[in-house]
């Protein structure tokens, strides 16, 4: 039983609301949400991607066994601390994996392509590319748009936008970056420790990179709600901005104000104004491209 606990813990299922926040875009905006099959279609992707996903993190905690030992609160992690091995955590990565793969291709081959060029993606990442600085976060950008990726491939998309594609994959980078700033303020020399590249950064360029980013996602975001206008009620959309205005600026306060120092997921689980930012935020759009089109 402890085994499949710390088998369930490395996997990670408090990060998976960030396959739940990417995948389902495409079906929320194309305006089939309540639509049963196409929902059931997305939601296996967004499965299949949380079981996918979640052998990649155990294949990064063990290539990072010796570093996170090192770290206050990743020592903590089932293979870090021993209460998983090695042995049996790799043969289950690997089951999970085949698994995925072989129900994914049966299901679709799109998505099944999708998950490979993730889990390749992925392992670059944990053996090279997370040692590049700027390198680094660009890679896990690339990751959450293979994401929304996942969930556009299974249905059939008939107004879902490119500028989305930019939005999320411009929020995905925001994210990483505030996650990398946290990581350098609370390990202060330390961090070198647990992220070799982290060396090579420090505050000055995370904040401009964090403030590039910022500026970058809400410009786009409205450019969106602007100019798409092949989308119903895409223009009641400009309504919206200031749950996303408010998000950013939210997910800022708590980082430089509050000290902030967990992962983006985990902030978004804990925060309540957040919570509450996000929930106005998708009802916004159910009465903008559902309730609002049924009443001409």
């Amino acid at each position: 039983m402890q085994v499949f606990t710390g088998l369930l813990r490395s996997m990670r299922p408090k990060q998976w609301t960030k396959n739940l926040l990417f995948v389902f875009p495409a079906i929320i905006f194309d305006g089939q949400l309540f639509d049963l099959q196409p929902f059931l279609r997305v939601f296996t992707a967004f499965v299949l991607l949380c079981m996918v996903s979640g052998a990649v993190y155990i294949i990064n905690d063990v290539v990072d066994i010796e570093s996170d030992r090192q770290h206050p609160r990743k020592k903590n992690r089932p293979l870090a601390s021993g209460q998983l091995p090695v042995r049996i955590a790799m043969f289950a990565a690997g089951l999970i994996l085949l698994a995925s793969f072989t129900v994914s291709a049966l299901f679709c081959l799109k998505l099944a392509a999708i998950l490979v060029g993730y889990l390749v993606l992925q392992i670059l990442y944990s053996f090279r590319l997370k040692h590049i600085v700027i390198v680094d976060v660009l890679v896990i950008t690339a990751g959450f748009i293979l994401r929304v990726l996942a969930g556009v491939v299974v249905i059939d998309v008939q107004n879902y936008s490119p500028w989305l594609y930019a939005c999320t994959g411009l929020l995905a980078l925001f994210l990483v970056i505030g996650k990398r700033r946290q990581e350098l303020v609370s390990q202060g020399n330390n961090a070198v420790n647990t992220r070799r590249n982290l060396k090579e950064c420090n505050l000055p360029l995370i904040d401009d990179m964090l403030r590039t980013v910022t500026t970058s996602t809400l410009i786009t975001y409205i450019l969106y709600t602007i100019e798409v206008r092949k989308e119903p009620n895409t223009n009641l959309a400009l309504l919206t901005v200031p749950f996303v205005m408010y998000g950013l600026f939210r997910y800022l306060y708590l980082i430089h104000v509050q000290g902030e120092g967990s992962a983006p997921d985990e902030v978004l689980l804990r925060d309540r104004p957040l919570q509450v930012n996000l929930v106005l935020f998708g009802l916004a759009y159910i009465i903008i491209l559902y309730i609002i089109p049924a009443y001409p």
